[in-house]
């Protein structure tokens, strides 16, 4: 058995609105949710979940489009309904007060459940409550994201038209662009990550997934402010080598969000957890100390 397929053994189902949601859960102490990121799945966390587990009660979900989860056509894949099916996931858990450790697509599904927090607009309960948010690499500010090629005509008009044509190839292309120059995706890590988007014929609501770009931009005010608003101690660990959220993006982050607490990772692309894995667990459990 691969580690992959182990990982779906190992996870469990959630039955939200009558679709089938994956799930990972284990450990004991304090709740820690992890959001992960576009295109890929809960599987992004893996290598960090040994030492997270020994220290949390850890959730994390495949958002419904992604990885093992149900991949519905015609389905509204909005961030606010993605942030409400992670209130109900925790909610029938009876977790209440929790940790939010996100990256990527999941950095906005934070903003959005952030802002709920700030306003106490949780939709599934006034008593869930955020003990404190760490963001890896994601489009933060709309107008500091610069996505790549395929993203911008995923995300056109003709995005359903190209979607057949989407390969693996084009994949390991994308993902070697974004990835630090010392720390590539492997052969391996890119079929794992090809399996999870194909898995469930996924490839066919890639263009839905993808309208959160939009989806950022419509809602920037609410979503930024919600950071800038926060009482809550928020943490940026920022792959400074990735060029859709890097560098820029952590300076943007220093310039708008009050008492910035940013930890740039030199050399380091997108997807810091699998990356430098050992270097997010040092500063990440570092902050949620802090916090403490």
């Amino acid at each position: 058995m691969n580690r992959l397929e182990h990982w779906r053994r190992a996870g469990k189902a959630f039955n939200w609105n009558g679709h089938r949601i994956f799930y990972r859960e284990g450990g004991r102490g304090e709740a820690l949710l992890l959001l992960h990121g576009f295109p890929t799945a809960s599987w992004d966390w893996h290598k960090l979940w040994p030492v997270l587990e020994g220290r949390f009660h850890v959730v994390a979900p495949d958002f419904p489009g992604f990885g093992f989860s149900d991949k519905p056509r015609g389905y509204d894949y909005a961030i606010n309904r993605q942030a409400d099916m992670a209130e109900e996931l925790i909610g029938c858990l009876g977790i209440q007060e929790f940790h939010i450790l996100a990256h990527d697509y999941g950095d906005t599904v934070a903003q959005e459940l952030l802002a709920r927090h700030n306003g106490k607009e949780s939709s599934f309960g006034a008593g869930l409550s955020i003990h404190s948010l760490c963001l890896l690499n994601g489009g933060l500010f709309p107008e500091a994201h610069a996505p790549r090629l395929v993203q911008h005509l995923m995300a056109s008009p003709i995005g359903r038209l190209l979607t057949p044509f989407l390969s693996k190839r084009t994949l390991a292309r994308n993902f070697n662009a974004i990835f630090g120059p010392e720390t590539p995706p492997t052969e391996e890590e890119i079929n794992e990550f090809w399996s999870l988007i194909t898995y469930n014929k996924g490839k066919a609501v890639m263009h839905r997934l993808i309208r959160y770009m939009a989806e950022r931009r419509l809602n920037r005010e609410r979503w930024v402010g919600a950071l800038q608003q926060a009482a809550i101690p928020i943490r940026l660990i920022d792959g400074a080598a990735d060029p859709i959220s890097g560098r820029h993006l952590a300076e943007h982050f220093r310039k708008l969000i009050p008492n910035p607490d940013v930890v740039l990772l030199e050399g380091i692309g997108h997807y810091p957890q699998t990356e430098a894995p050992d270097l997010v667990l040092r500063h990440f459990l570092e902050f949620v100390e802090g916090a403490a």
